[in-house]
Parts: C-alpha cells; sequence; structure tokens
C-alpha cells in the first residue's frame, strides 16, 4: 500500500501580521527601547517594502494591545511601564466610592529559593531553578488593599534585594529599567478565600475575612513566563474591575 505522507496546509498570515512580527522583533531584540519612538509609518513601509497602510494596520493593533503608544503630532513610542498611565492596567481595583488613592509599595521580604514543581511549571523552569520570593504590601492612600507573594526565575533578576525593591519605582517599571524585563501580558484566575493570619494582619482585616485571590502569570516578549504572583485583595473599600467587549 502506498502510504503518503499527511499534506500540511501553509498556515496563512496577513501581511500585517507579517510586518507586526518584524517590529516585535525590533522591540525584542532592544532596537527600539521602552520609551523610544519608533520610525514614522512612511520610513517603516520603505524599509519593509509594504504600503503605508499595511504598516498602520499593524501599528494601529499593536497600540490597541498597550505595545505601543501613539501621541498626537508626536510620533508613536514604544510603551513604557514609567508611563503613569499604564500602572492600573494590571491592577484591576477600583474604589468602591470616592477617587482612585495614590499607591505605595511596601516591600516586606526578598529571598532566594529553588523551584518546585508547580513554579517550574508556571515559569517554564527546571525543577530545582534558582528563584527569587518577593513579599510586598500595596497601599492605597493609607490604606493596605493587596499583599502579593511573587515568584521571580533569579537568572532575570540577579541582585533582586529589598534595598533595590525600596528604590520607590513600581514594580514593573522597576523590572523593565533595570532588568530590561517588560511585562506586556498576564494571565490571571480569580477565586475567593478567607484570610489567613499574615493577610489579615498585614491587610488589617479579621481572620477569616472573605479576601479575593488573584493568581497571575505574566509574560514578556516571545510568550515567555517571567513572573508567578499570588495577590490576596481586600475588597473592603475596593472592587476587582474589569471592562468586556
Amino acid at each position: 500500500m502506498n502510504r503518503s505522507a499527511p499534506f500540511h496546509s501553509p498556515t496563512f498570515s496577513p501581511l500585517y501580521r507579517q510586518i507586526k512580527d518584524l517590529i516585535m522583533h525590533g522591540l525584542e531584540s532592544g532596537e527600539w527601547r521602552p520609551g523610544d519612538s519608533i520610525p514614522s509609518e512612511s520610513e517603516l513601509a520603505v524599509r519593509f517594502g509594504v504600503s503605508q497602510g499595511t504598516v498602520r494596520k499593524a501599528v494601529d493593533e499593536m497600540a490597541a494591545e498597550n505595545l505601543l503608544v501613539r501621541q498626537q503630532g508626536k510620533g508613536t513610542f514604544v510603551a513604557t511601564h514609567k508611563d503613569p498611565g499604564s500602572f492600573f492596567r494590571f491592577l484591576r481595583l477600583v474604589p468602591n466610592d470616592g477617587e482612585l488613592q495614590i499607591s505605595q509599595s511596601v516591600p516586606l521580604e526578598c529571598w532566594r529559593a529553588k523551584a518546585g514543581p508547580d513554579v517550574a511549571r508556571l515559569l517554564a523552569l527546571e525543577p530545582g531553578a534558582a528563584i527569587t520570593i518577593v513579599r510586598r504590601l500595596l497601599k492605597l492612600g493609607e490604606e493596605p488593599v493587596v499583599f502579593d507573594e511573587i515568584y521571580l526565575p533569579s537568572e532575570l533578576f540577579p541582585d533582586l534585594s529589598l534595598d533595590v525593591l525600596r528604590s520607590g519605582e513600581s514594580l514593573y517599571s522597576l523590572f523593565e529599567s533595570r532588568y530590561g524585563v517588560r511585562m506586556i501580558r498576564a494571565d490571571e484566575r480569580l477565586r475567593a478565600v478567607s484570610a489567613d493570619r499574615v493577610s489579615a494582619e498585614l491587610l488589617q482585616v479579621a481572620e477569616g475575612s472573605p479576601l479575593l485571590l488573584v493568581e497571575r502569570v505574566t509574560m514578556t516578549y516571545g510568550g515567555k513566563p517571567v513572573e508567578w504572583r499570588r495577590g490576596f485583595y481586600s475588597t473592603r473599600n475596593y472592587h476587582y474591575h474589569n471592562q468586556l467587549g
């Protein structure tokens, strides 16, 4: 019997998506760093040998994904976590009443460990690989709202310490500026839990109070996971808000 090899049709990718991939490669390689302006659409069209409309469609999609930022009359820039407007992209907390308060990150602990099976799987590491664990408290105004336990590959954050964390920058801004690791996408899972003794004390709620547990895997370019975070959210005066559609 003549058994021919299975036929696999080629995967079709629209031209603008191919241009998007080329621009993404420029971001990932560091050709254009966070906060830098990228060439104009006409310059990119010449560089890639396509129409300006094709480049515009690629840039539009990247702007919608918060990878690029258009500034009227100035050009298009690589998005950066230093932009205050980016802070609440990864923090979906909204006050029940009144205005959102100024945030303050309070580092509590930072130590090295070896990745167990769960952390290794979530961060795509070998079991036993070196990881860095950070515990911090996030305050909005004077109110403690989130207690985070954060797991990071030590290879990407070699000198991370409490002193470094006390720099005053937001975590993602620090990771971007000091280590060149830009967080661009996250996958979150939410469930209700009861406050244990530690989280109750830090969040100033009664032990056994309801908390929202937000577990997040954050990716950098190329879909590489670089952070696993377990955040315990006090929803006494805040709620989690995500707009769909």
